[in-house]
């Protein structure tokens, strides 16, 4: 374990995250006291004074690293800044390594290009700023630059102000995947309750439509879980409800995931081309049967092969494929032929993402086991993926990080011109408002900010519970939360 010891409570949160991101493997506690509490090998001390910051590291009793940073505590945002960057150059020397998104902790880094761009600054000038204020390394701040500008033109059409996105959840599942957190169920134990799910489901989608008739839906997006797992008739009832009472008039997007191959049917996928729908996602996450065995996809390479070339035959025209870095026992070589698989397919766009090790998952509780396979993620394979991508003539067009990811890298979408999802980039940049039905969803509100000198939005959640059974009986309660939120933030 490390012990960070602050002697004011002050940027605890932040702090944990940059020491995390250098020791990925160990347990980090940050506490606010005086003396140190467990016998830990490495201690950390972060003291504040009146005008100044001081960090220092220990290891086994002996000073390793000191440092100290005079700050100014009127401008909060500098002063973590400063903090920020006085922890990664100490831990930089300390570890004899550096990170590749710098200071950077959040999920959302092409956000802070964006916002420079729309403050109309040059691209050279975001760049310079980026690395300087985050000691983010040249490549990641080129990309978060070249992503924050595609971005720009994909939504230049996005009615900010009077649209808003909607989110569909489906939370079964054929099988429980290992890395998974999200709420999803298997299918097999709920069959016979998918049902009762969608009458609670549609009654939600009934207020949502009436709450905001009056403004403009942009997008759609039905996920999960897997969509797919719902049988054909109960796919027909939910995408006619949605089509038949929200006005689709300015509506520029719809997807469904349909995820797992093993959930895809010619008869589900007529359903989809049937009401106009024809963006789809077929995730194999891995072409490497060992690996899909090993997390639980209860479907084979075949499979995804043969779904993939099913929505071609039948007429879709943008099939996303998401893929998994950092898999438990893969190596270069497995990721690379993933890479040609996914290359003689020839899909619309790819999500790659860098594996994240989450609480709610069983990767987590089993950590150690799965280590022992071996979670490999580097700059190497994270450029081979970029590079078959861009064979492919996919170019980056947004991008997340999350906690505890492997190799301290992002999740990249790369799509073909005219391909990139829209929806993709309002959940991660957060300038529309997204309404969330379904068990475990979460409406996201973006308001004007409460102080008038700060020009960020402010983004406001109300959540629905997740457990199903919950969700069905306590409906009409969902309901009410939702319309209590709405009232108190004005809309």
């Amino acid at each position: 374990m490390i012990e960070v010891i602050v002697n004011r409570p002050s940027f605890e949160y932040d702090i944990h995250s940059l020491v995390k991101a250098f020791f990925p493997r160990e347990d980090v506690q940050v506490r606010v006291q005086d003396t140190f509490t467990d016998d830990t090998k490495i201690r950390m001390t972060v003291h504040f004074t009146d005008d100044q910051v001081s960090f220092s590291v220990t290891e086994d009793g002996c000073l390793k690293e000191n440092g100290e940073q005079a700050i100014d505590y009127s401008d909060r945002k500098e002063t973590k800044n400063h903090l920020k960057r006085l922890i990664y150059r100490k831990l930089s020397n300390y570890t004899g390594q550096e990170l590749p998104w710098g200071t950077l902790t959040g999920i959302r880094p092409t956000k802070i290009a964006m916002g420079l761009l729309e403050q109309g600054k040059r691209n050279v000038e975001i760049a310079e700023y980026m690395r300087n204020t985050y000691l983010a390394s040249k490549e990641k701040v080129a990309l978060s630059v070249m992503i924050a500008n595609r971005e720009q033109y994909v939504l230049r059409n996005i009615d900010y102000k009077d649209g808003y996105s909607l989110y569909v959840g489906i939370p079964f599942c054929p099988s429980i995947c290992l890395y998974c957190s999200f709420s999803s169920y298997p299918l097999e134990r709920w069959r016979k309750r998918v049902d009762e799910y969608l009458d609670a489901l549609c009654k939600e989608l009934d207020y949502l439509s009436s709450r905001f008739r009056y403004k403009k839906l942009n997008t759609v997006y039905i996920g999960g879980g897997t969509p797919t797992t719902l049988e054909p008739y109960q796919l027909d009832r939910l995408l006619t409800k949605i089509q038949s009472c929200f006005d689709t008039e300015h509506l520029q997007e719809f997807t469904v995931e349909a995820g797992r191959p093993d959930s895809i049917t010619r008869e589900k996928l007529q359903v989809l081309l049937d009401h106009g729908i024809d963006r789809i996602s077929i995730n194999p996450q891995t072409m490497n049967q060992k690996t899909l065995d090993i997390i639980g996809r209860r479907h084979t390479v075949v499979q995804v092969q043969e779904a993939f070339a099913l929505a071609r035959e039948m007429g879709f025209s943008h099939i996303n494929m998401d893929l998994i870095v950092g898999l438990p026992s893969e190596t270069y070589e497995d990721v690379e032929r993933t890479m040609q698989e996914v290359q003689r397919m020839a899909p619309d766009s790819v999500t790659v993402h860098s594996l994240a090790i989450k609480r709610a998952a069983r990767l987590s509780l089993f950590k150690d086991k799965y280590e022992e396979m071996g979670l490999e993620n580097n700059m190497q394979i994270m450029d081979m993926t970029a590079r078959y991508c861009a064979e492919m003539e996919l170019s980056p067009y947004y991008l997340y990080r999350q906690k505890n990811m492997a190799g301290n890298f992002e999740n990249v979408g790369y799509a073909k011109v005219d391909k990139a999802g829209i929806y993709n980039i309002l959940i991660m940049e957060e300038k529309q408002t997204i309404l969330a039905a379904g068990a475990g969803a979460s409406t996201k509100v973006v308001l004007p900010s409460d102080q008038p000198e700060v020009m960020e939005s402010r983004i406001e959640r109300c959540e629905n519970v997740k457990d199903v059974s919950q969700y069905i009986e306590r409906i009409d309660e969902m309901i009410e939360r939702k319309e209590q939120f709405f009232c108190k933030n004005g809309i």
